[in-house]
C-alpha cells in the first residue's frame, strides 16, 4: 500500500466508512504525539472487530523471536490477534549500523528473531493476525519500507504545518464523533496552537457532556472546567436541601471521575453526622456555639452552619435513618453486595431531601 501520512489515516479511520486494516501497519516518523495516537487508532478499531491485544517492546538487546512465535502460534481462544510491536530508537540504532556489514541473501543470513525474518514476515502477511509496528524514530529500516510497500500500510507522523492544524482538528473531532462549529475549531487553535496533544485533550474532554449529533460550540470547550463541582460542593447542597442541584454534581462528579466510595465517605457520612450531632443538641435546648464547639469548628465556620440549618431542615429522625442507610451502604460497597453504585447514592439523597418523617 502507499506511504500514508498521519493526517490521512486519521481522516480515514474514524466515522462509519473506515478503511479496512491491512496484515501489517509500519507507523514512524518524528512527531510522537501522533505516532501514539495512530497506534492507539488501529489497536481500537481492531478490538472493535473482535481481535485479542498483544503488545510487546523490543530493546537494543532483544530480537523478534517472541513477536513473530505470537504471530505464527494458532491460538484456539484467540484466532484474530492484534500484535503490536515497539521497537526502541537504542535497538533500530544498532540494526542499521550493523546492516551495512551484512552481505547476501536476508532471507539466508537472518535466525529466527532477526530483522530478516520479521521482513520475510512482513512480505508473507496474510493474516488473520495483524502485526502493528511502532519505530521510535523519524524512519522505519529501508529493508522494512520496501517489504510493507505492497502488503502493509505505512504511516509517516510528521510534524504540522501550521496550515494543517485546522485539518487535525477536524479529524481528532471526527474520530472522537463530534461535531465542531468553526468557531469552536478557531477557539481551540487559538489556545493550543500547534500542540495535537492538548488539542486532543480537550475534544476528549468535551466528549463527557456533548450530545450527540449536536454542533460544538465555544462554550462547550469549558463545559467540563466549568461544571466540575468543587470539592464539598455536593455535601453543602443537601444540606441546603437542593436536591436537584446535588444530583447533577453528583452525576458531573461521578462523569469526571471521582468515585462512588470517596463520595460517600468524605462527603455524604461526615455531612449527615455533623447534621446529626447539631440535631440532637438542638433538641436539648444548646445554643449554635455550643453545637460548633462539639463539632470542633469555629462558631462562624460553613461547616457548622451548613450542619444546623440541615438539621433544621430534616430533623432528627429522618438524619438518623439516612445515616445508617449510608453507613449499610458503604460497608455494601465495600464487601461488593451493592452492585448499582451510583443509583444507590442518588436514591440514599433523594430519599434524605424527599421522605417524610
Amino acid at each position: 500500500m502507499p506511504l500514508e501520512t498521519a493526517l490521512a489515516y486519521i481522516r480515514g479511520s474514524g466515522g462509519e466508512q473506515r478503511k479496512r486494516i491491512p496484515p501489517a501497519v509500519v507507523i514512524f516518523g518524528p512527531h510522537a504525539f501522533l505516532r501514539e495516537y495512530v497506534l492507539d487508532s488501529v489497536v481500537r478499531n481492531l478490538v472493535v472487530e473482535g481481535y485479542q491485544y498483544r503488545s510487546f517492546q523490543i530493546g537494543s538487546g532483544d530480537d523478534y523471536g517472541a513477536v513473530l512465535n505470537e504471530l505464527r502460534a494458532p491460538d484456539l481462544f484467540a484466532p484474530k490477534r492484534a500484535i503490536a510491536c515497539r521497537i526502541l530508537k537504542s535497538r533500530r540504532d544498532k540494526a542499521e549500523t550493523a546492516s551495512d556489514s551484512d552481505g547476501g541473501d536476508a532471507r539466508a543470513s537472518g535466525g529466527g528473531g532477526s530483522e530478516a525474518a520479521l521482513v520475510a514476515a512482513i512480505e508473507d502477511a496474510r493474516g488473520p493476525g495483524h502485526l502493528i509496528l511502532l519505530y521510535e524514530k523519524d524512519s522505519a529500516p529501508a529493508k522494512v519500507r520496501r517489504a510493507a510497500e505492497k502488503p502493509a500500510l505505512l504511516v509517516n507522523c510528521m510534524r504540522p504545518f501550521d496550515n494543517q492544524i485546522e485539518q487535525y482538528v477536524s479529524a481528532f473531532a471526527i474520530s472522537l464523533g463530534l461535531k465542531m462549529s468553526p468557531a469552536a475549531i478557531d477557539l481551540v487553535i487559538s489556545r493550543h496552537g500547534g500542540d495535537l496533544a492538548a488539542i486532543a485533550n480537550t475534544l476528549g474532554k468535551v466528549t463527557i457532556f456533548a450530545e450527540a449529533g449536536k454542533l460544538v460550540q465555544p462554550g462547550d470547550l469549558d463545559e467540563g472546567a466549568r461544571r466540575m463541582p468543587e470539592a464539598f460542593e455536593l455535601s453543602d447542597s443537601v444540606a441546603r436541601g437542593r436536591a436537584s442541584a446535588a444530583l447533577a454534581q453528583l452525576g458531573r462528579a461521578l462523569a469526571l471521575g471521582r468515585e462512588v466510595f470517596e463520595i460517600l465517605a468524605v462527603e455524604i457520612i461526615p455531612m449527615m453526622r455533623r447534621m446529626m450531632i447539631a440535631a440532637s443538641m438542638m433538641a436539648a435546648r444548646r445554643s449554635p456555639g455550643d453545637v460548633a464547639a462539639a463539632l470542633g469548628l469555629p462558631p462562624q465556620s460553613g461547616l457548622a452552619t451548613r450542619a444546623i440549618e440541615g438539621a433544621r431542615r430534616f430533623g432528627l429522625a429522618r438524619l438518623e435513618r439516612a445515616y445508617w442507610r449510608a453507613c449499610a451502604m458503604d460497608a455494601g460497597f465495600k464487601d461488593g453486595t451493592i452492585k448499582g453504585r451510583e443509583e444507590a447514592l442518588a436514591g440514599l439523597i433523594l430519599d434524605l431531601m424527599t421522605a417524610p418523617d
